[in-house]
């Protein structure tokens, strides 16, 4: 992975080269940034960056790293149980996996990660057996006689176990040993590590780096690549899975209008609370990463919803295919007087699921609060 292939983030990438030209490399950094706007290649182009420029051989040294097969690069990443891995999951036992992975989705998220892996089932985490395997590691010698870089993905997914094990590790790492870590949610990794790290944050990508990255990597007409990049909304995979038609959110509009049509019929029909139910028992048969990306979703849903409902149609992506649903007619539904309240049930259903909570009572729970807060009216303001 080469700085010059990474799409925009240009003040990044000068300031890590200036860092490490300059000799101030932190021994422990966090590249914060949603999916899709790249933490991931910037970071491999970075190890990259440190693993080659003082190898004698740098020609061998950069093939060796964009096959992901230097012996000084080392990765830990979301895993779980599999049918090749039955218990124990690491992820050396899925080096041959990621390799693949980030040949074909360099900017993809933890779900596209774990339906690669066919388990998005289940939920990935970094685990201690994981911890220990990086201890083992970076007590190791150098191969090169240069930096050892440990990249750790996803590094929210840690458990408490796993965390409090590699504390003191990156507190005071070996010599010319560089921690890389990679997060979504800075929220849920525990403040003693990230106290211990310099924290990078990565933007969204604008519009017209992915629509130019689209050009010229995908082939495509400046017509198509300006209204993918629209919707794509800062994520470059989001882009990649509209233009290859195999996104889930076709899958997640029907799933929610669905849901949305019969929350508002359900108010004085208590008939309709069967369809809830019964549409209830559907999500839950679908695995809780599956669940938790919907959830993302309807967040997604409401929250345009609301900029429309406000006035505000050039901050609104979301483009519905279903035949007879019309955003502007669901709009006004969605105002101050419960996107607060909405947001929070919403959230709070995601975390029950991500704690392995009971998600058809979940989900029914939340729907049966959606048809009440779906007709509350907004509070007018006198001035």
């Amino acid at each position: 992975m080469e700085f010059e292939k990474i799409i925009g983030q240009n003040h990044i990438k000068k300031h890590i080269v200036q860092s490490t030209e300059n000799n101030r490399i932190p021994h422990a950094q966090l590249f914060i940034g949603k999916e899709g706007c790249g933490t991931l290649p910037m970071a491999i182009a970075y190890a990259k960056h440190l693993l080659c420029s003082t190898s004698k051989d740098k020609e061998a040294c950069a093939v060796k790293c964009d096959k992901l097969q230097h012996p000084d690069l080392h990765f830990a990443f979301p895993v779980t149980t599999n049918d090749k891995v039955k218990k124990h999951p690491v992820s050396n036992l899925f080096l041959e996996d990621w390799r693949g992975f980030i040949a074909k989705h360099p900017y993809g998220g933890l779900f596209d990660w774990l339906q690669h892996i066919g388990v998005e089932n289940k939920q990935g985490q970094i685990g201690v057996d994981e911890a220990e395997n990086i201890v083992k590691k970076l007590t190791l010698k150098s191969y090169e006689g240069g930096f050892k870089v440990m990249l750790i993905w996803m590094a929210e997914k840690m458990n408490i176990a796993a965390s409090n094990k590699l504390l003191k590790l990156i507190e005071e790492p070996p010599s010319k040993t560089v921690f890389l870590l990679i997060t979504e949610d800075e929220g849920q990794i525990i403040n003693t590590i990230k106290s211990r790290c310099q924290a990078l944050h990565f933007p969204r990508l604008s519009e017209a780096d992915i629509s130019k990255a689209l050009i010229v990597n995908e082939n495509i007409s400046e017509n198509e690549a300006v209204k993918i990049a629209h919707q794509s909304e800062g994520n470059y995979s989001k882009a990649i899975h509209y233009l290859n038609n195999d996104s889930n959110e076709l899958q997640f509009e029907e799933w929610f209008i669905t849901w949305i049509r019969s929350a508002f019929r359900a108010k004085g029909n208590a008939s309709v609370i069967q369809d809830l139910i019964g549409w209830s028992d559907a999500i839950a048969k679908s695995g809780r990463e599956t669940q938790k990306q919907f959830l993302q979703y309807c967040l997604h849903f409401f929250r345009q919803a609301l900029l429309l409902n406000y006035g505000t149609p050039d901050l609104v992506f979301l483009e519905t295919q279903s035949a007879g649903f019309n955003i502007e007619k669901f709009a006004p539904f969605i105002h101050s007087g419960n996107i607060l309240t909405i947001n929070k049930e919403v959230n709070d259903a995601q975390y029950h699921i991500e704690r392995n909570g009971n998600a058809k009572i979940i989900l029914l729970d939340l729907s049966i609060k959606l048809t009440r807060l779906l007709h509350s009216k907004e509070e007018k303001i006198n001035v």
